[in-house]
């Protein structure tokens, strides 16, 4: 077999095999449950029917089990199950539950065991699995696997059904390839906005309120206002207008936009009380679409208003499983830049590349590139396949025209509509999706809308559904990791810390300083403290991340200047007062991602 990433599941699925194979020789109560290959690993779930709980430990042990395992060059062989009801029995008397579950339901499909023997043909370990394997276990290499953590996992994903443990662990063709994804592992690891959230102080969340519920504290606030103000600019430069929506709604208008039908188990239901049994049911909002066709329904429109682009800041809500929610990435309340544009077939084309022209300007300014995918229609989906079919076809004419290079994701579209997804890149290289368009001939029939075209008929508008950053909670949290903590200036909670050298003799220039940067809209921090100068220092830079600190002592009183320090650079220089707040002035303004100290140190 040949050693490429194309078969580098095959690898990662065979080493499960071994791994489970080492644990029920360690743990002989382990029973199997399923130990797929996985983006980036594998993993397997047990169930140690003794009630042992896998530890940091064990996962050595099992491990070194792994080496020796794979040094006997043991063979993998098919084995195609003659007599499944017999399969089943011998599962059944061995306590493997979950494999004859698993062999019950796939009883149909030619379900085969793959058997792991050795050299003489002894059969030392078997495994309900479709394959594909490996030919032996010489193509797994000792240094090159590694187990990484347990977590709790439900039979097949059901909360009702008994708690298992999962190994996740990860294999690769060379000893190379694993340090460099452990590597990588260290670093998403320190970017964990999770972590950073907590160290710098910009977001918590609290059982109390909630979960998936997020409390932004200053400093992110800061980050998101920063952000917001650029939304509202571009927008408006855009041809956008901005509205604003209720919180909640009748079933009655979720009822007619389908959401009511494909979205419920996701929506939240406002409880009545028993005197309001006959008063209508409200609902959170999980979308703010139906909204803004409502705005749209409130006036006449002809093919001259048209496109009407708009746009809302709207906070929705969705109801997610409790062991889905992750810091800011994964929630129950969050806000979407949303926007819908309203337009004429013929204008479909000119306004889906004005919105990527948008998404591409803006993901420049945070330094991200992205992929882009093209999702289609779903099995649960509403609407006529014809208007699915056109909507397809208008996506792909828009990418197509301007020569984008783009996946098929089949199945993925929303109920309503097929879409684009952008997945922008980050600092590290992973992707996260993002941006989105969306198609609709649905809703704008289902809402029965109509604009007057130019021979007087009305005429049904195509939908645009639109974000560029999608949740605002997920691309604070995406942004957070981008750039480890360390925002750009124009982005920074703090933009400028002053360091006084001494409180005594420095403090009142100190305090001038920090003013007439204040007054200039520059966020700025007196440190007073009675800290040493280098602990304040490297505490601003290197703990609170801020991009630049000015120190003040005597030499600088007398020039009316401050000794800079940047972020990341170090020492940059004495430059007077006005030239440093010209200087971040300058970067502030351009959105620049880059600290202006970095071409003067180069000098």
């Amino acid at each position: 077999m040949e050693k490429n990433e194309s078969t580098l599941s095959v690898l990662r699925h065979s080493t499960s095999h071994i791994m489970a194979q080492a644990v029920q020789k360690l743990f002989p109560s382990a029973k199997l449950a399923i130990g797929p290959a996985v983006e980036n690993g594998f993993y397997y779930d047990f169930d140690l029917t003794d009630g042992h709980a896998f530890t940091q430990e064990d996962l050595v042990k099992i491990e070194e089990e792994m080496k020796n395992i794979v040094k006997q060059n043991l063979s993998f062989e098919k084995y195609v199950i003659p007599d499944v009801d017999k399969q089943i029995a011998e599962f059944k008397a061995e306590g493997e539950i979950y494999k004859a579950e698993l062999l019950e339901e796939h009883r149909n499909d030619n379900p085969t065991l793959y058997l792991t023997k050795d050299k003489d043909g002894n059969v030392l370990f078997n495994d309900l699995c479709a394959g594909p394997h490996l030919p032996n276990t010489s193509y797994i290499k000792a240094n090159a696997f590694k187990l990484l953590k347990v977590a709790g996992a439900y039979w097949r994903g059901n909360a009702k059904n008994k708690m298992l443990q999962r190994i996740y662990a990860t294999a690769f063709w060379s000893k190379e390839d694993l340090a460099d994804y452990l590597h990588f592992l260290e670093e998403a690891d320190k970017r964990d906005h999770r972590k950073l959230g907590a160290k710098l102080d910009l977001f918590s969340t609290r059982d109390e309120l909630g979960g998936g519920l997020v409390l932004w504290h200053p400093n992110l606030a800061i980050v998101r206002e920063e952000i917001e103000n650029y939304w509202r600019t571009e927008h408006r430069k855009r041809g956008y207008v901005i509205v604003n929506t209720p919180h909640i709604a009748k079933s009655k208008l979720w009822e007619i936009s389908g959401h009511y039908d494909h979205y419920r188990e996701n929506m939240f239901f406002i409880q009545k009380d028993e005197d309001q049994e006959n008063e209508d049911q409200f609902i959170l909002k999980p979308m703010n679409c139906p909204f803004h066709i409502l705005i749209y329904q409130a006036n006449r429109h002809s093919y001259r208003s048209l496109p009407l682009r708009m746009a809302e800041l709207g906070t929705v809500y969705r109801k997610e499983k409790s062991g889905a929610l992750s810091g800011l990435t994964r929630v129950q309340g969050f806000t979407q830049d949303d926007a819908h544009i309203f337009c004429t077939p013929e204008q479909l084309v000119d306004e889906i590349n004005e919105i990527i022209d948008f998404v591409a300007d803006t993901m420049k300014i945070f330094n991200m590139k992205f992929e882009v995918e093209l999702s289609t229609r779903p099995e649960n989906y509403v609407g006529e396949i014809e208007n699915w079919n056109r909507a397809e076809a208008g996506l792909k004419e828009a990418m197509d025209k301007r020569g984008m290079k783009y996946d098929i994701n089949e199945g993925d579209g929303a109920f309503y509509g097929p879409k684009i997804d952008f997945k922008v890149k980050d600092a590290i290289g992973r992707t996260w999706q993002c941006a989105t368009i969306q198609l609709d001939f649905n809703l704008p029939e289902r809402f029965d809308i109509k604009y007057q075209d130019k021979d007087g008929s009305m005429k049904t508008p195509v939908m645009l559904h639109r974000v560029i950053f999608g949740s605002m909670e997920r691309f604070h949290g995406i942004l957070i990791e981008h750039y480890a903590g360390a925002f750009p200036t124009w982005l920074a909670p703090t933009q400028v810390a002053i360091v006084p050298i001494s409180n005594e003799k420095h403090i009142d220039f100190a305090e001038k300083v920090y003013k007439k940067m204040r007054d200039k809209g520059i966020r700025v921090n007196l440190d007073d403290r009675s800290e040493s100068m280098n602990y304040k220092i490297r505490e601003s830079l290197q703990d609170k991340k801020i991009p630049y600190v000015c120190v003040i002592g005597d030499k600088e009183i007398e020039a009316n200047s401050v000794a800079v320090r940047a972020r990341g650079i170090g020492q940059v220089g004495t430059m007077s007062i006005d030239e440093f707040i010209a200087k971040i002035e300058d970067e502030i303004h351009s959105r620049s991602s880059e600290s202006f100290a970095k071409s003067i140190v180069k000098a």
